[in-house]
C-alpha cells in the first residue's frame, strides 16, 4: 500500500480551540483531493493518535463534513468501524481503542478495507500493531495546557503531497 516511501517529513500546529481541531479536519479534505489520483491507484492511510480527549474523532468528523459527508457521522468506538462513500471513494473510519489484543485486527477481516480506492482514518492505530498495513500520515493529538497540539509525519509520497497541501489549506 505505502509505495512510495519517502523520508518522513513533519508538521506541528497548536490547536488553541476545539475550532482549531474542526479547522485542521476540514483542511485534510482539500489535502484528500490533491491526492485523489494516488487513493484511487493504491489507497491513503492515516494513523491518529492520541490521549482519550484529544480530538481524533473530532478532526475526523470535521473532515467528513467537509467532504460532504450528510446526517450523523458516528465514533466507531464500538462497532470498531463506520463506512462512508464520497466522491467513488471508500472512507472507512477505524476505532481500535477497545482491542485488547493486536490479533483482532486480523480476526476482524479489516485488512481487506485497505487498498486502492480507500481512505482509512485509523483512531489508535498502535493497538492493531504490527498487523496494520503501513500509514502513510500519522497524527498525533496532545492535551496542553492551552489547548491541543498537532504533530503530522508523512512516511510516503502520498502522505506528503497530503502534509504540504494540509499546510496551504489551514490557517493556524
Amino acid at each position: 500500500m505505502s509505495a512510495g516511501a519517502v523520508p518522513s517529513s513533519t508538521r506541528s500546529y497548536t490547536l488553541a480551540s476545539e475550532q482549531a481541531t474542526i479547522a485542521l479536519g476540514r483542511a485534510l479534505a482539500p489535502a484528500l483531493e490533491a491526492v485523489r489520483d494516488g487513493i484511487r491507484a493504491q489507497g491513503l492511510a492515516i494513523g491518529l493518535t492520541g490521549d482519550l480527549g484529544a480530538g481524533k474523532t473530532t478532526a475526523v468528523r470535521a473532515l467528513l463534513r467537509a467532504l460532504g459527508v450528510q446526517g450523523a457521522v458516528k465514533s466507531p468506538t464500538f462497532a470498531l468501524l463506520e463506512p462512508y462513500e464520497v466522491s467513488r471513494l471508500n472512507l472507512y473510519h477505524f476505532d481500535f481503542y477497545r482491542f485488547k489484543n493486536p490479533k483482532e485486527f486480523l480476526d476482524g477481516g479489516f485488512s481487506e478495507y485497505f487498498g486502492p480506492g480507500c481512505v482509512d482514518l485509523v483512531e489508535w492505530p498502535e493497538r492493531a500493531g504490527a498487523y496494520l498495513p503501513a500509514l502513510d500520515l500519522d497524527v498525533v493529538l496532545q492535551v496542553t495546557a492551552t489547548g491541543r497540539s498537532a504533530r503530522l509525519t508523512a512516511h510516503t509520497e502520498i502522505g506528503s503531497t497530503c502534509l504540504k497541501q494540509l499546510a496551504l489549506h489551514f490557517a493556524r
